[in-house]
């Protein structure tokens, strides 16, 4: 260990990576550089001693400098930020993902927020890091996780609601999903750290998008639900009486039940053998809510989805005041067995005007994912 004391290693072998920074730390090295293809923005960035963590195509640069030279050198530079980073944003590793298992009929995640590296505040008597067995502590600190997005979205939302001090939760949800951007800074869909070479995820990663606090403001439609539309969903999905009762704290007999929720999304489960031959449909029923202009007209966009045929009827919305109602039914067409697990698209209905686009995603699949409790 002591001919890398005062010195940065670079680090890239088969060891896990909380092993290699473990393994450093105990040497006493000066700083290190690990090279990596996993996502560690959440875990390791705050070592105890100067780190770098770069990718593999970066991390080769990197290992051909040291292989070119016979003294080569470097140093690891601080407090500096950097911005237009691109791609951005991204989905980190640790976002969570769908199809939801406690209720597949509603498509989750609902959309992105910033989680990776906050600056947050911190409790003054819980320490930051530790540095030669001696603890730091502060009252901010860089956190990252969905506990770290979801601030962002309650405080969007609560903007929302002061804008809007009428609207049910239901709404305020509707509006943040239907503004938010599936497209990063290079104008492309935002892509998924997990998957290989970067590659876009699909609204079961990023949900409708990253959220977008200006527009979620005026979103021009919403697509409401009451806690009745909710209690029919829960007799639907077979909750008993005394659950029910549980959960909503009041009584509710299951007159009605339903499991088509008024949800700004949309997904459908194309589940069969592959011996299965013929095609299957789903039919969705929504109504939107016009709190844009009070006279105004919406035309639907579709963008097409491989190997799924996707209508929607009526094509156009006619509204004649603010407030008022209109409903419309989407319809998936497609083969009992998928040939792939996830097919994407989505709805936008279009101002025709062009002030707003409000953008539902749809999602066809033929993943289900087993309820576990421990």
């Amino acid at each position: 260990m002591k001919k890398v004391r005062n010195k940065i290693i670079v680090c890239k072998d088969n060891l896990s990576l909380s092993d290699q920074v473990e393994n450093a730390a105990s040497a006493r090295v000066s700083g290190a550089i690990f090279i990596t293809d996993f996502s560690v923005s959440e875990f390791y960035t705050q070592s105890s001693f100067p780190a770098a963590f770069v990718g593999l195509k970066d991390g080769q640069r990197i290992v051909d400098y040291i292989k070119r030279n016979n003294n080569p050198k470097a140093k690891l530079e601080f407090q500096k930020t950097f911005i237009g980073t691109k791609p951005a944003p991204m989905v980190d590793s640790y976002s969570s993902r769908g199809p939801y298992a406690r209720c597949q009929y509603v498509l989750k995640p609902d959309l992105l927020a910033p989680g990776t590296l906050v600056l947050a505040s911190w409790s003054p008597i819980s320490s930051v890091t530790e540095v030669a067995s001696v603890e730091l502590f502060s009252k901010f600190n860089l956190d990252s996780g969905t506990s770290m997005a979801t601030p962002h979205v309650a405080g969007v939302a609560a903007l929302v609601k002061k804008a809007n001090p009428d609207w049910s939760p239901a709404a305020i949800r509707s509006a943040l999903m239907t503004t938010a951007n599936p497209l990063d800074n290079t104008q492309s869909p935002i892509k998924d750290v997990s998957n290989k070479d970067l590659a876009p995820g699909s609204p079961i990663d990023v949900g409708s998008g990253h959220i977008d606090p200006n527009k979620s403001l005026d979103p021009g439609l919403i697509y409401d639900a009451s806690v009745e539309d909710y209690i029919e969903l829960l007799c639907a999905m077979n909750y008993t009486e005394k659950q029910i009762r549980n959960i909503t704290k009041s009584t509710h007999s299951c007159l009605n039940k339903s499991l088509d929720l008024n949800y700004p999304s949309f997904i459908a489960y194309f589940i069969g053998n592959d011996s299965d031959s013929g095609k299957t449909v789903h039919e969705f029923q929504r109504t939107v809510t016009n709190v844009g202009e009070a006279i105004s007209s919406y035309t639907a966009k579709l963008t097409p989805m491989k190997g799924i045929k996707v209508s929607v009827v009526p094509k156009k919305l006619v509204f004649r005041k603010k407030y008022e109602k209109l409903s419309y039914k989407l319809t998936l067409e497609g083969p009992k067995s998928m040939k792939e697990d996830v097919v994407h698209g989505s709805l936008s209905w279009v101002h025709d005007e062009g002030k707003y686009v409000v953008r539902s995603p749809i999602v066809a699949t033929d993943l289900v994912v087993d309820i576990i409790d421990d």
